[in-house]
């Protein structure tokens, strides 16, 4: 398909996979991508090989408007702003509002699985997102993102070197996929214009303790699951030093997987993109480095 692109938040870690998925698997015209930031000065890089770049400030609605103008197919990547409750959905619905004053022909949003039967703390913003995307008229593709292999860079590093990894997440079972293959089953909607509702994930679901056995596998470093309470995993999380409002995040997560609720595994990725995603033994191997650092 011809026209415009935006891609909202595209200095963040998946904004930019999308726009180089865009140009590099899908071979989209970089002068038809537009690249949005609140920091433009940070996508020098896109300039220079013939990105649009435009500002684009979610607590700025007619801001919203000007960058979305002359847009075709504009792509809403939910934004971070989970310290004040409330803030991120009222960020989301100025963006959807300023799209349809700007006659946008097509949106994509970046949600969660199953937001409407979920524990996860900022599941709300996704669902009234989607509903507020629904209710515009504006066609749509809603992108539900399983919790990316990625995150656990951020504490397994931490649980190797102690050889023990705390969760409440009991027996429950999760399917991950990686932010990479996330970012490329979207710019193939985007590329395409296509619609629906789709839920990326991989090809099958794990307990805490068969993931502990895949890092190990990877690694060479032993590591044993020990089951705690939300309480008591609430109470980890700040005593290591972060935000209360993260240590509730991570704490629903679990809670989540212990429900059943992330057990979600669907062939999505594969309709979307002909590929097989890559699975969570191949990611950590892929990044053996970081995860033992």
């Amino acid at each position: 398909m011809s026209g415009t692109i935006l891609v909202t938040g595209a200095a963040g870690q998946l904004g930019q996979l999308v726009v180089h998925h865009l140009i590099e698997s899908y071979k989209v015209a970089p002068a038809s991508i537009i690249a949005a930031t609140r920091n433009p000065e940070k996508l020098a890089g896109l300039a220079a090989k013939g990105v649009v770049i435009r500002k684009a400030d979610f607590d700025d609605a007619a801001g919203l408007e000007a960058a979305f103008a002359g847009v075709d197919r504009l792509l809403i990547i939910s934004t971070d702003a989970l310290d004040t409750p409330g803030k991120r959905l009222t960020q989301h619905k100025a963006a959807v509002a300023a799209a349809a004053k700007a006659k946008v022909k097509h949106i994509t949003y970046t949600s969660m699985p199953a937001p409407d039967n979920s524990l996860v703390t900022f599941a709300p913003d996704h669902l009234g997102t989607e509903n507020a995307i629904k209710e515009s008229g504006i066609p749509y593709a809603i992108v539900r993102d399983a919790w990316y292999h990625d995150n656990y860079l951020h504490g397994m590093p931490h649980n190797l070197q102690t050889g023990k990894w705390f969760t409440s997440a009991g027996d429950g079972k999760i399917s991950t996929i990686s932010r990479d293959d996330c970012a490329l089953a979207i710019a193939s909607v985007l590329a395409a214009g296509t619609t629906g509702i789709y839920t990326l994930t991989g090809k099958q679901s794990l307990t805490s303790k068969e993931i502990a056995a895949i890092v190990t596998e990877a690694t060479g470093k032993p590591l044993d699951v020990v089951s705690v309470t939300d309480e008591q995993l609430g109470q980890g999380i700040r005593g290591a030093g972060l935000p209360g409002f993260v240590a509730d995040m991570l704490v629903s997560a679990d809670a989540n997987i212990r429900a059943g609720k992330f057990d979600i595994v669907t062939d999505d990725f594969t309709k979307l993109t002909g590929k097989e995603p890559q699975s969570l033994k191949d990611y950590f191997i892929a990044n053996k480095a970081a995860l033992t650092a």
